[in-house]
């Protein structure tokens, strides 16, 4: 993918000096094999194994000091799942995140288009998580979390062009490991306050010692118009004190301009298809049958 920012593509001409042509053989003794270093990105992470001893002690001191109740085995135990759980879930993100790259190189090869502008990736936080358990009335135990929550990783895609959209999204779903559990297109079907976007969930293995774990991710797929309109809007609705007046009349406008952008990108996109051979989509990916098993 390509980097946010590039540098200048009109350089000062300079006249090289006129090179002698060795033969292949000598430019292969002349230049060895390099190898590249890769960079792990590794973080912080909770051992799950030092968790377990951290918790035992603090169970102890308290038991000395204060009479305390141990910590039960079990707590600690859906504890450290929890843990585990949430490394599944990060690996599958990095896992989809990755194919979507592929893609957009591939796109750049072919087609000399880049149609992903930018990825962005979360993790719901613990207490996001909570949260949405408590609005479903759910116990809030890993397995439920897994059975119900489909969005606990998630991706956001912002794409260049509505055909990009499609394109990347069922490029993405074609895939053979990867299946397609739920769609929603709220680019063909807006909601009602003019959001627009593409939701996908995907459920994609993850291969840790224990074998594979198909896991869900949720993927929203956008264009940069409705990127920034959806930000706008949220930003509106949960991040404002307005009063109830002030905050309809910027809902009615900020409606009217969905529907103004819509229109704008649709003469864009004409013009686009015009000058690049990219592919073209309007249709959403379909969903698959019988969902694997989901770890």
């Amino acid at each position: 993918m390509r980097p946010h920012c590039r540098a200048s593509s009109q350089q000062p001409h300079i006249h090289a000096p006129q090179r002698r042509r060795w033969p292949f053989s000598a430019c292969r003794q002349a230049r060895p094999l390099q190898w590249s270093i890769v960079i792990l990105d590794r973080q912080n992470r909770v051992n799950t194994n030092e968790l377990r001893a951290r918790l035992s002690a603090i169970a102890d001191e308290l038991e000395q000091r204060d009479g305390a109740p141990a910590i039960e085995t079990s707590e600690v135990d859906a504890v450290t799942e929890f843990i585990d759980q949430m490394q599944v879930y990060e690996g599958a993100m990095y896992e989809i995140s990755t194919k979507l790259e592929i893609l957009d190189s591939e796109f750049q090869v072919h087609f000399s288009h880049d149609p992903i502008h930018h990825m962005e990736r979360r993790l719901k936080s613990i207490d996001s998580i909570i949260e949405k358990m408590r609005r479903k009335h759910l116990p809030f135990t890993v397995k439920s979390v897994r059975d119900n929550l489909f969005d606990v990783a998630g991706i956001r895609v912002i794409c260049n062009y509505r055909d990009d959209v499609y394109s990347v999204a069922n490029y993405l779903s074609a895939q053979s490991d990867i299946q397609v559990l739920r769609v929603k297109d709220y680019i063909l079907n807006p909601k009602q306050n003019g959001y627009r976007s593409l939701h996908v969930i995907y459920a994609v293995p993850v291969f840790l010692s224990s074998g594979a774990h198909y896991t869900p991710v949720e993927v929203q797929f956008r264009t940069i118009a409705m990127d920034y309109w959806a930000s706008l809007e949220h930003a509106l609705r949960y991040k404002t004190d307005l009063p109830d007046a002030k905050l309809t009349e910027h809902s009615q406008t900020l409606l009217d301009c969905a529907r103004s952008l819509q229109n704008v990108e649709t003469q864009m996109q004409s013009i686009h298809r015009d000058i690049n051979g990219a592919p073209q989509g309007s249709q959403a990916p379909a969903t698959d049958g019988a969902p694997r098993h989901l770890s």
